[in-house]
């Protein structure tokens, strides 16, 4: 009987899966336009008067996105106002709507990478899963490893697409 060769496992390809660096946690929005007078005004006195009676915990170790949903003037310093609330309790918070949120904790995640476990490394960046990756994170992933690795694939070991080779 003829021997079975596993040519993936010989082949030295080292497999990142972006799904190991799926923001975890639930992203919750923080509107100011509740808190506006007629939907449209933010008075200094009642918007202070409401962030001190808003019950904060509710975002305890949820991540955060800060936003006014209405074409109002919001001064810049009631977004601080409400970030000086809400950063000691949540994971994570900014400016912006659930996307971007999603997308600045992905960011992050693989920014934590260390590169130079990749030095000269061919690399399969995995293609399929069970969660929507996206651009953003194939794009940033390609960006951290390109200076280092020797190549970068993208798909499954048996079937790859090559995306870029270290000139000699």
């Amino acid at each position: 009987m003829e021997e079975i060769i596993n040519k993936v496992a010989q082949s030295g390809l080292e497999t990142i899966d972006l799904e190991d660096y799926y923001p975890q946690g639930e992203i919750v929005l923080f509107d100011i336009k509740d808190y506006l007078f007629m939907g449209l005004i933010l008075k200094e006195k009642d918007f202070r008067a409401a962030m001190q009676s808003h019950d904060w915990e509710q975002y305890r170790g949820k991540n955060v996105g800060l936003i006014c949903s209405v074409d109002a003037v919001v001064p810049l310093w009631a977004y601080m106002l409400v970030m000086t609330n809400l950063e000691p309790l949540v994971a994570y918070a900014a400016f912006g709507d659930i996307d971007f949120i999603h997308k600045t904790l992905y960011l992050h995640n693989l920014s934590k990478i260390d590169v130079a476990v990749y030095v000269d490394k061919r690399i399969v960046i995995k293609g399929c899963g069970d969660k929507r990756v996206g651009e953003i994170a194939y794009a940033e992933i390609t960006r951290l490893l390109r200076p280092v690795v020797k190549s970068i694939m993208y798909g499954e070991p048996c079937s790859t697409v090559p995306v870029y080779k270290k000139k000699s």
